[in-house]
């Protein structure tokens, strides 16, 4: 397999060889943030790059946004465009060696970034750094895609397996209002951390 390492990832930004960048927040994660109400809560966005969610959201009032990548060129640019940005909050490392737990977070991009053999292991860090009741929120292809290097797609049913265990399935539906890009290729979710009362 082949290594897809903090050198790989910090190279393709580099280069700027990221045609996952839609160079603004996604329309479906824009319209679940704006009716949050609770601007206290912690949120973690995973392999964030670029991250012009977590832009969004620091703008809109949210102080405890964290974006985890293991790109530096991709962290330091988000700086770039928002100095005020918290640079404690952009943590350049591997995201399952995280240690916080937190009330929200957003997937956008990564889960698909990683090989299809670590699709386990991402659900189980998931449920691990959620606080109880924490959600899971955001897209994921509906598609297949690459076989040997990102991004990789997949399917509902292939989602639902790896969820299930860990999660309760609150929504996963075809997004209606994806970047034009993307439009008819995603799913929108959301999942609910399982505790021992449900």
């Amino acid at each position: 397999m082949k290594i897809f390492n903090e050198s790989y990832w910090d190279n393709r930004y580099k280069s700027q060889d990221i045609g996952w960048d839609l160079g603004e927040i996604s329309k479906p994660l824009k319209a679940y943030i704006d009716q949050l109400n609770n601007k206290s809560i912690k949120i973690l966005i995973p392999g964030g790059g670029n991250s012009y969610e977590a832009e969004y959201i620091f703008k809109k009032g949210f102080e405890n946004v964290f974006v985890v990548d293991l790109s530096k060129t991709a962290l330091d640019n988000v700086l770039n465009r928002v100095p005020e940005f918290p640079k404690h909050q952009l943590i350049q490392g591997n995201f399952f060696d995280l240690e916080q737990t937190f009330d929200l977070i957003i997937e956008q991009t990564f889960f698909c970034a990683l090989h299809p053999s670590l699709r386990f292991k991402y659900v189980a860090k998931m449920n691990n750094i959620l606080s109880d009741k924490g959600k899971l929120v955001g897209l994921l292809f509906n598609m297949p895609l690459c076989n040997d290097h990102p991004p990789f797609g997949g399917s509902k049913q292939e989602y639902l397996e790896y969820f299930v265990s860990c999660f309760n399935i609150r929504l996963m539906d075809k997004a209606f209002n994806s970047h034009r890009s993307r439009a008819n290729k995603e799913l929108f979710f959301i999942l609910e951390k399982k505790t021992n009362d449900n």
